[in-house]
């Protein structure tokens, strides 16, 4: 598609800023109409397909100078343009993306400017700055007005926990707290996900349930830290002790974060959204070419429990040698080497039984990357002769775990590190991290972010994740980014047999459930959960897992509705996949094959829940059969089931 720019500038007089203004802008497809109001303050006001959503709702930012951005404008000029591109991503859940937006900018007296852009698939706001020298600021409103009491689904920890869903206006909830995205659901089962993009040098945003204003939902952000102590597990973590009395400390000359909102009429399209990826910067990096998605064979997870081998295994050679093999013989792009390789205070000082040199040259010979985990106040106190280490070494990437913070501090690790490591061609995925806000598009070296109560849940939770859970996220998480769930459980059980064990983990539902997760969950670098060997004694699921992808040319959602179900479509090249999965309710879906090529056969390769998974979970079939794009296919899925296919094409 041909690169579309049009721009017109309207010149208003100062003194039209002593009495009220609506500004008009909307999508593309006139399906979302904002109305900017103009008078002591701003606000913007939304209509979808003509219907109320989002009643005016202001927007300022208060800096410890006294100085209120968004108070009293005098309104300099307004712009309004239009874009229509094509973007390439580097690697996502499409090869192209169309980029198509109207936008009105706003300068005003006092060195600021505020942009809005309305999508198709939602609306968006940022402040953009002018201010001489650095500032600091003391916080900043960001509210949501809605027309009425929606259900919502609450995030009420900052990364990784079940959702809790509420009204909106419930502020008596304990925590009355919610990271990003949220999920509100607005009339007619409307969906409306609230979030942000393009965060730097400022803390994330988290939201809560306004006391006050009715049916509102009000931002909040961590201040900036004074005194931080080592603590939390293990002492993995820096716990913040004292605060300072601003939220932010930066420049005054620079854009903030996008706030914005997205709407889809039906659940399944939110799988599609990509707007946190479109308000993202473009990557910053000159050369991106050795950047490799791809599939992981992890230790962690499986407790290292190689079964009939001839050493003991451990944090030695011996061990991750056999890991590389695996990796190597079923087109594993990584092995990754967590807890346990190194002093975890000291990544200097490698484990006395791991030869890291003699590791990580077989390792090489056999194409195979080797990824290190690490606390990230280790790295962070180490970085230069950590990463100097890796790039000797020949380290593929890093692992990087228990931030569990989102100020201003925290993102601004995150974003010196990805320039670091990208210096020395150093992949990075972070785990217990604030979900992601378009980082991995203006640094895709940033491969992958947990941000997610993931599969490792069932090692250490008395109640684990379930099935509901994990037809939950793809809804909510996943709108934000990419995410580190870490599927492939080969033990699976359902919800009476269940239960948490640390070194012999299981999963709850079926093996199939597991298995559909490769496709459902979007996961540049995504890992093989259990143990080599105990995907050697399956080897069609290993057939399976060494084939699938982990990025894809397009993605067609097909059915889903938060919380009870889901099936997707994604292709790479002339092959298909399908995977859908279900709660703890045994469902039935009939889908049409109306996304494959026309006139064309594939073979179809299906997995599916066994006759008997309702009682022994890792029960499956594997049928084979052609298909063309006229067929119908019926998916059978158990409770906490799944369902996988592969569409090779014949001809």
């Amino acid at each position: 598609m041909k690169k579309i720019h049009l721009t017109f500038v309207v010149l208003l007089c100062s003194c039209l800023t002593i009495s009220a203004k609506d500004l008009l802008l909307t999508s593309p497809d006139k399906s979302i109409s904002v109305t900017i109001s103009i008078g002591k303050d701003i606000k913007y006001s939304i209509d979808f397909r003509e219907k109320k959503i989002i009643l005016p709702s202001a927007l300022s930012m208060t800096l410890t100078n006294g100085t209120i951005i968004g108070t009293d404008p005098q309104i300099i000029k307004a712009t309004t343009s239009s874009v229509d591109e094509i973007t390439n991503p580097l690697y996502g859940i499409k090869q192209a993306l169309r980029n198509h937006y109207n936008e009105l900018k706003i300068d005003c007296a006092k060195d600021y400017s505020i942009i809005f852009r309305v999508y198709n698939e939602g609306f968006a706001y940022r402040f953009v700055t002018n201010i001489k020298g650095d500032i600091l600021i003391k916080s900043e409103q960001t509210e949501y007005h809605f027309a009425d009491n929606y259900g919502a689904f609450f995030h009420p920890i900052l990364s990784e926990s079940d959702y809790r869903i509420q009204k909106i206006s419930d502020y008596k909830q304990n925590p009355n707290y919610s990271s990003l995205p949220l999920l509100v659901k607005g009339p007619n089962n409307l969906n409306i996900l609230l979030h942000e993009s393009d965060l730097f040098n400022y803390p994330s945003l988290t939201v809560a349930a306004d006391s006050v204003a009715v049916n509102t939902i009000a931002g909040v952000h961590a201040a900036y830290p004074k005194k931080v102590e080592i603590g939390g597990y293990n002492n993995y973590g820096m716990i913040v002790k004292t605060q300072e009395p601003y939220i932010s400390k930066t420049v005054g000359k620079r854009s903030f974060p996008w706030r914005l909102i997205a709407f889809e009429e039906q659940d399944k399209d939110i799988l599609t959204n990509q707007l946190v990826y479109l308000l993202a910067t473009p990557s910053k990096l000159s050369d991106e070419s050795w950047i490799k998605p791809g599939k992981v064979a992890w230790d962690w997870w499986n407790a290292l429990n190689l079964s009939n081998v001839k050493f003991k295994t451990g944090f030695n050679t011996a061990t991750y040698k056999y890991y590389i093999d695996f990796a190597a013989a079923n087109h594993l792009s990584y092995i990754n080497l967590d807890d346990g390789w190194s002093d975890p205070f000291d990544l200097l000082k490698p484990t006395k039984d791991l030869d890291m040199e003699e590791l990580i040259s077989y390792a090489h010979k056999k194409n195979v990357g080797v990824i290190l985990w690490c606390v990230w106040h280790t790295l962070n106190r180490q970085m230069i002769p950590a990463l100097d280490m890796c790039e000797k070494w020949g380290i593929a990437g890093l692992k990087v775990d228990f931030m569990d913070r989102d100020d201003q501090v925290m993102i601004e690790f995150h974003e010196r590190l990805l320039k670091e490591a990208a210096k020395r061609k150093l992949l990075v995925d972070f785990h217990g991290a604030f979900h992601p806000s378009g980082m991995s598009r203006t640094y895709p070296n940033n491969i992958n972010v947990e941000g997610v109560k993931g599969l490792e849940w069932n090692k250490f939770d008395k109640n684990g994740v379930s099935p509901q859970h994990d037809v939950s996220i793809p809804f909510i998480r996943m709108f934000a980014g990419s995410m580190d769930y870490t599927p492939g459980a080969m033990q699976n059980y359902n919800q009476t047999d269940w239960k948490q064990v640390f070194n012999r983990p299981t999963s709850q539902g079926t093996r199939c459930h597991q298995l559909a997760m490769y496709v459902v969950y979007y996961a540049p670098l995504e890992m093989l959960a259990d143990a080599p060997t105990a995907y050697q004694k399956e080897p069609q699921v290993l057939n399976f897992l060494s084939e699938v992808p982990t990025v894809w040319d397009d993605t067609v959602p097909i059915e889903g509705k938060v919380g009870e179900f889901l099936a997707i479509a994604r292709r790479k090249g002339t092959d298909w996949y399908v995977g859908a999965m279900t709660n703890w309710t045994e469902r039935e879906l009939n889908i049409r094959l109306n996304f494959l090529e026309p006139g064309k056969k594939y073979q179809a390769e299906i997995f599916t829940d066994g006759i008997n998974a309702n009682r022994v979970g890792s029960d499956y079939d594997l049928v084979k059969y052609e298909v063309k794009r006229d067929d119908h296919l019926k998916i059978n899925m158990a409770k906490g089931g799944g369902w996988v296919c592969r569409f090779k094409l014949l001809n």
